[in-house]
């Protein structure tokens, strides 16, 4: 038996641009997206309800439909990163990595010997490979969140960390250390972003960001090529439309 592949990783190899589905709490929830053709399933774990109890069944259902499970850890600890691994998901999101010594630190509990460090232990998705100690870090997913401004001015160091798949830069959190908390649409917010957006790939590197239907086109034709959504604008419109429909006509 091989190991599943790693549906992201193979799209940015072929040098495609990805999406990911976001703030799914539920099996049910990924199935429903599955069938919209979605690359991967971002499960929360810093700021949402997933626990390490409920990972296996996420990243079961992600896998029915061949989405990449990725899972936002809450610290950049070697031994919370292998948890989540450990635990079936196909990938893995760091918060707050500002130099490139915590940048190292990811692929230390990320990638097994001799890349990194992560403990010996076959997870769900090594069930039935034979040879899975020698073929999982090419199949593991490892990205970095760019969300403080201190890591922008430390961008070029932490890039030069290899085995990370994808340099996301983070808008909200990103603002907020600027002093501009709430601010996205700020002048100074904006060209931070893009400016960092834009050296991650003269590095040769790969750019992601939160994207929504007002700008993922605009990133996209800037180079970005991991984009991250969240239904919840979706509901609410939609929600705001119903509402508005059925209103009885005024007298």
């Amino acid at each position: 038996m091989n190991i599943r592949p790693n549906r992201i990783k193979q799209k940015l190899a072929a040098g495609e641009n990805v999406y990911v589905i976001g703030g799914l709490g539920s099996p049910d929830e990924i199935d429903q997206f599955g069938t919209m053709g979605f690359d991967g399933a971002w499960l929360e774990a810093e700021h949402g309800s997933v626990d390490f109890a409920d990972i296996p069944d996420l990243t079961r259902a992600c896998d029915l439909w061949g989405m990449t499970s990725i899972l936002r850890v809450n610290r950049n600890v070697q031994a919370i990163i292998y948890r989540g691994l450990d635990r079936g998901v196909q990938g893995i999101v760091v918060p707050h990595v500002n130099t490139r010594e915590e940048a190292e630190n990811v692929v230390q509990g990320g990638k097994f010997a001799p890349v990194g460090q992560r403990g010996l232990y076959v997870s769900r998705q090594g069930f039935g490979v034979p040879d899975y100690f020698d073929v999982a870090n090419d199949q593991i997913l490892l990205m970095v969140l760019i969300e403080d401004i201190v890591a922008v001015r430390n961008l070029d160091e932490i890039l030069k960390v290899d085995h990370i798949d994808v340099f996301f830069v983070a808008p909200s959190d990103l603002a907020a250390s600027m002093g501009l908390i709430g601010q996205l649409a700020h002048p100074e917010v904006q060209k931070t972003i893009d400016y960092a957006l834009a050296r991650i790939q003269e590095g040769g590197r790969v750019a992601g960001t939160l994207a929504r239907n007002d700008n993922v086109a605009r990133y996209a034709a800037a180079g970005v090529r991991v984009f991250l959504t969240q239904p919840t604008p979706w509901i609410q419109a939609g929600a705001k439309e119903f509402l508005r429909l059925g209103a009885p006509p005024s007298a």
